[in-house]
């Protein structure tokens, strides 16, 4: 699949809508589900200032997409994990009473034949209806969550959201913006991409590129390739190929002013593993800038243990160390193309983006500093 986007720069998305009452109670509850490829997390929280407190989580790998890439359908041993990772949900959500929140799916219940048809079966069995989103809203999302980490000092902004079966990137503008209303800026993009007035400074939206593949989609496309290293160089080589259209600037700009955000289970990993945390921890995380050098020594470090030390090193986990190279083989090409040696970190994504949207919508959060 080739990679979407607008019809050329400065195109105009249309709004994040967020499906809730015109009214709502600050000091109720919200939910966002993330159905992804890989994994299925959820977030319960409450409006707390100008972000939230978050009450109860949950986040489990499922593997949708599991075989996904070769047949074009979602198995049955998939479905069964996911549905039952979805009861779980379920309960939780019963027992907080959240009646505020939005569930949604999204690369992997877009690309398989029988999507349709697993969603109708996850309703009938959990109660939940989950909607398919369109990459522009994810990658819309994905921004607004980033939100409190952008620095005011920062004119051009990418946003790089690594799933398991798309990778969305948008670029934007803040270089008309007040540099102390950079952060808040980001923020009010919930309303849409549109331009706005001189009371309201919005960020503004340059393009942005939705690339159908992600840590576990650009794995299987390579998992015939023996060699770890050859792998690791023709995963790395061939996202690359996939940005050649999509790039800030003919002339490298002013680097102090521009930022790239990374929010995804391989940019956390590789933050975790830099830290040398054998235990993660979201405090040291989130937030955490890192340089090209760091990035790469990191990477190397992977490639030194091979798979079998890979699967045993504690600051991967279990879970990920499948897909931790085809995550390292993206976040290497971009920081390849793009003209920056510094990353920040981001222990957020979807539903964070999907939790603010719904809150600013209801008008619970202080317009204040983050």
């Amino acid at each position: 699949m080739a990679p979407r986007r607008p019809g050329g720069r400065d195109a105009l998305l249309s709004p994040v809508e967020s499906p809730v009452p015109p009214t709502a109670d600050p000091a109720g509850l919200y939910a966002a589900l993330d159905l992804g490829t890989n994994s299925c997390r959820m977030l319960v929280a409450q409006p707390r200032g100008s972000q939230f407190h978050v009450v109860d989580s949950f986040a489990k790998s499922v593997q949708l997409g599991a075989g996904l890439e070769a047949s074009g359908r979602l198995s049955r041993a998939a479905i069964g994990r996911t549905i039952s990772a979805l009861q779980i949900c379920r309960r939780k959500l019963e027992s907080h009473g959240v009646t505020r929140m939005r569930l949604v799916a999204t690369e992997a219940c877009r690309r398989a034949r029988n999507g349709a048809a697993f969603l109708s079966e996850a309703e009938a069995e959990t109660g939940l209806r989950l909607e398919v989103i369109q990459p522009e809203e994810e990658a819309r999302l994905a921004v607004i969550s980033c939100a409190p980490l952008v620095s005011t000092r920062t004119e051009q902004l990418l946003v790089v959201d690594i799933g398991g079966g798309s990778t969305e990137l948008v670029w934007i503008d803040l270089s008309s913006v007040a540099a102390s209303e950079r952060p808040r800026a980001i923020m009010r993009l919930h309303t849409g991409f549109a331009a706005s007035d001189d009371a309201f400074p919005r960020a503004r939206v340059v393009d942005w590129i939705s690339v159908p593949l992600g840590v576990a989609t650009l794995r299987d496309q390579f998992i015939d390739v023996i060699d770890d290293a050859a792998r690791f160089a023709l995963m790395s080589w061939h996202f690359e190929e996939q940005l050649a259209g999509f790039s800030p600037y003919l002339a490298e700009p002013n680097r102090a002013g521009f930022q790239i955000i990374g929010t995804s289970g391989t940019v956390t990993t590789v933050a975790a593993s830099h830290l040398g945390l054998k235990r993660y921890d979201r405090t040291k995380v989130d937030g955490l800038r890192m340089t090209s050098e760091q990035i790469d020594r990191v990477i190397r470090q992977y490639l030194a243990l091979g798979p079998e030390g890979r699967r045993n090193d504690p600051r991967i986990g279990r879970d990920r160390h499948t897909l931790i190279m085809s995550g390292a083989a993206i976040l290497q090409a971009l920081l390849r193309a793009w003209p920056t040696d510094r990353l920040t970190v981001a222990d957020r994504g979807l539903r964070e983006g999907l939790l603010y949207a719904q809150m600013s919508a209801d008008g619970v959060l202080e317009d204040g500093p983050f």
